[in-house]
């Protein structure tokens, strides 16, 4: 069964569920394209209080984007630029410029692509069995800009040089101890937190929190705009051999040796 993206509605709160089974909700190029278009539309309901984002069962948020993908939807540069820039970036800015207050809800396995849709919620509730990572160095390519433009406000430049540098996965404590989490609560009670903290946002004045999620992207500064040549530059990794030997191992599931260049 191919991935999809889930939408249901209650009263003023509505949940959008990354669905993927067998392969930890990993995202396809459709469910970031949906994902997209499925927040906006959510951002324009004034009826709206609140959004939940999660990943279907309990063993994943979302591992990532679906990397078997890889070799027909991202195989080049400019396939790279499509993706990343075009779907990925568009489903980030979907959910991270949502009108309504958003709650990312994360069990199990929380990674790559599915961490940085976590990040862009305005919180972040998790199970203490969560994991988080952005292990893409052992596949040969880099974070891309806007990506890491949306990921580095939240954690910050020493927590971003370590997740990415070093490529660990954090468990959940040490995840909530670097700031990443908003709260963290046993795995069974993870729902009824989400419900509680859904509840008290939506008994709030709606106007105010669309206010204040407003006051504080104007009041979070930005960096100086990249150039198109340092953002092309982002894609280079596709013309590396390393890039397809970190790709190759992941599908044959054996450890990579890379060789620099």
């Amino acid at each position: 069964m191919s991935g999809e993206i889930l939408l249901a509605r209650e009263g003023a709160v509505a949940t959008v569920t990354l669905s993927n089974p067998g392969k930890l909700n990993a995202l396809t190029v459709a469910m970031w394209r949906e994902l997209a278009a499925v927040f906006n539309t959510l951002s324009a309901d004034d009826a709206l209080r609140c959004v939940v984002l999660r990943g279907a069962g309990s063993e994943a948020f979302a591992a990532g984007a679906d990397i078997a993908e890889f070799a027909t939807e991202r195989n080049t540069v400019e396939q790279g630029k499509t993706y990343h820039r075009e779907l990925v970036y568009g489903a980030l800015c979907a959910v991270g410029e949502c009108r309504h207050p958003t709650v990312a809800m994360i069990h199990g396995a929380c990674a790559g692509g599915g961490l940085e849709l976590a990040c862009q919620c305005d919180l972040r509730l998790a199970g203490k069995n969560a994991r988080f990572g952005v292990p893409i160095n052992r596949l040969g390519f880099a974070i891309a800009w806007d990506e890491l433009d949306a990921l580095l406000p939240l954690i910050g430049r020493a927590a971003a040089l370590e997740i990415l540098v070093e490529g660990r996965m954090w468990d959940a404590q040490e995840a909530y101890d670097k700031g990443l989490l908003t709260r963290l609560v046993d795995d069974d009670m993870l729902a009824t937190e989400t419900a509680a903290t859904v509840g008290r946002i939506s008994d709030g004045a709606p106007l105010v929190a669309r206010w204040h999620k407003q006051f504080i992207r104007r009041l979070t500064p930005k960096p100086k705009p990249l150039t198109e040549a340092e953002r092309d530059a982002n894609f280079d990794y596709f013309n590396t051999e390393d890039y397809r030997i970190g790709y190759d191992a992941f599908i044959q599931k054996r450890k990579p040796r890379f060789v620099g260049r």
